[in-house]
């Protein structure tokens, strides 16, 4: 798969398809960082989530480095957490 198909895939899927089935990702990131601050005991951000959510799919891309699919939503989950980490940036 080549980088730019990475990276085209990782836009379609946070811009449309997971959007669509799960809304906004801050809104979701929200949600999941408020469910896992009460299991862990400790604040967790929505930015949380998503880092959090590239080391899992770091995880599974050392199970098979050649599932594609975990770079592309490696890619969206750092899109995702860069976007929240700079809102309100120019």
């Amino acid at each position: 798969m080549k980088r730019t198909d990475i990276l085209s895939d990782a836009n379609c899927a946070i811009t449309q398809d997971r959007a669509a089935a799960y809304g906004a990702a801050e809104d979701n990131f929200s949600v999941i960082a408020d469910a896992w601050a009460r299991w862990l005991g400790t604040d967790v951000t929505a930015h949380d989530v998503g880092m959090m959510m590239m080391l899992f799919k770091a995880a599974r891309i050392r199970a098979n480095p050649a599932h594609a699919d975990s770079y592309v939503d490696l890619a969206g989950y750092a899109a995702l957490a860069g976007e929240i980490a700079t809102e309100g940036e120019a």
